[in-house]
């Protein structure tokens, strides 16, 4: 047992110094990184600390045999259950919140005891199932990538690991005149909405910048990191997508992450393609009740509104995905033309369209479209007009399978490349 765990510990030390070296999709300085973190250095989030945890945790995991204890079915029925605590734990913290908020409440300790009782009996089944159910996930992501040839010798490599926790706030800064990703700071996911706004004013005032403090679903370290959720599609393409990172990362296509914002948007766009991809293949495998259910965005989720109705014919709906490009596109010619405060004017103005329509956008600016926009594995949206990501999707089209798809794509060192690939 003692040299299972020592080989497991070596394989995970030797695959993490690899990923660390790499990089991929979790935040790198540079020289303007350098200066934003002048105001984050006392909260930035501690990625070493998180990895050797998640690291240990994943050897605990190893040494339980999870997931092959229990019968195929069983480890479904642990999955389902670990969700079901999630969506009650979620609920509970909300009324826990609701409880302290109100202010007809005095005695606040008394009137939650119940709740926090029940917050912390939800927690320690969580933590139980946890174990299990991400060992679940992990081999049944890992079945689908050697079904889908995504394997050496029959194996993910690396292997596919990932830990649910909180994860970090990114601050996103742009430049004001063109939209263009010039930093991406990971912070401290316990920030309140004041302490964001306050950052993201005194970044923007001190450097003359566009700022944007926005959540993140998951980041690729390793074992990668996954944000809490009770949406079974989203986790499993949350997974898969981190899974791709890493994979790309030892790759021309993932060393080069940071190299160019074209680059960035072929890693995040070839990332999502496979992730929707594996993911679906693992509901069609083991969750097929699954697929009926609506499809999950990626990082991000936005409520769509109930539209009025004016008592004759309805209005056409609100396509959140086509007003965006609009915005992005008009947004892009103002800037080229040197109009940056009617461009920034412009973007508030639309940012009140979309909220009069149901979606509660806190900010639309440069920095948004910088984050957003290199996401382009859906057409329409953030990215707007930019070229890369329907060349990413080309690609894709073209290629008999995804594994010839990545294995193409993770070899290209520009988008030059890609332009002859699919010429």
């Amino acid at each position: 047992m003692l040299y299972r765990i020592a080989r497991i510990f070596d394989f995970l030390a030797l695959t993490l110094a690899m990923i660390i070296a790499a990089g991929g999709d979790t935040p790198r300085l540079t020289g303007e990184s350098d200066r934003v973190r002048f105001f984050t250095r006392e909260i930035e989030f501690d990625y070493p600390n998180w990895v050797w945890d998640a690291t240990w945790t994943k050897i605990e995991q190893s040494t339980i045999n999870a997931p092959y204890i229990f019968e195929r079915g069983t480890n479904k029925e642990i999955v389902f259950e670990y969700l079901r605590v999630t969506q009650q734990l979620i609920q509970t913290e909300s009324s826990i919140e609701q409880v302290f908020a109100d202010p007809n409440i005095t005695d606040k300790d008394s009137a939650s005891a119940f709740l926090r009782t029940q917050r912390d009996e939800l927690i320690a089944r969580q933590n139980s199932l946890a174990p299990f159910a991400e060992s679940t996930l992990q081999a049944q992501i890992s079945k689908a990538l050697a079904e889908l040839d995504l394997t050496t010798a029959g194996q993910p490599l690396p292997s596919v690991l990932y830990h649910v926790s909180s994860t970090p706030l990114a601050l996103i800064v742009a430049p004001r005149d063109h939209i263009h990703q010039i930093a991406n700071v990971s912070v401290l996911p316990t920030l309140t909405l004041d302490e964001q706004i306050k950052l993201e004013d005194q970044v923007a005032q001190g450097l003359d910048v566009s700022t944007l403090v926005v959540g993140i679903g998951g980041v690729g370290v390793y074992p990668t990191m996954v944000t809490e959720t009770t949406d079974l599609r989203w986790m499993l393409e949350t997974i898969a997508h981190e899974w791709t990172h890493n994979y790309l990362n030892v790759r021309p296509l993932g060393l080069n992450y940071s190299t160019t914002p074209e680059l960035r948007t072929m890693n995040e766009t070839t990332a999502s393609i496979a992730g929707n991809e594996v993911g679906n293949y693992v509901l069609q495998q083991h969750y097929p009740e699954m697929l009926g259910s609506l499809p999950s965005l990626s990082l991000i989720s936005f409520n769509e509104p109930d539209l009025p109705s004016n008592g004759l014919d309805d209005p056409p709906p609100f396509d959140f995905r086509a007003e965006m490009h609009e915005t992005r596109v008009t947004a892009d010619e103002l800037l080229a033309q040197g109009k940056i405060e009617e461009a920034e004017a412009y973007m508030e103005a639309r940012r009140q369209v979309f909220w009069e329509n149901g979606y509660l956008l806190r900010k639309l600016n440069q920095a948004y479209f910088a984050f957003h926009g290199a996401y382009a594995d859906t057409p329409g949206g953030a990215a707007g007009e930019d070229p890369v990501g329907p060349a990413v999707r080309t690609l894709r089209e073209q290629s008999a399978s995804l594994e010839e798809f990545i294995n193409t794509i993770a070899w290209m060192t520009s988008f030059e490349e890609l332009q002859q690939a699919i010429q």
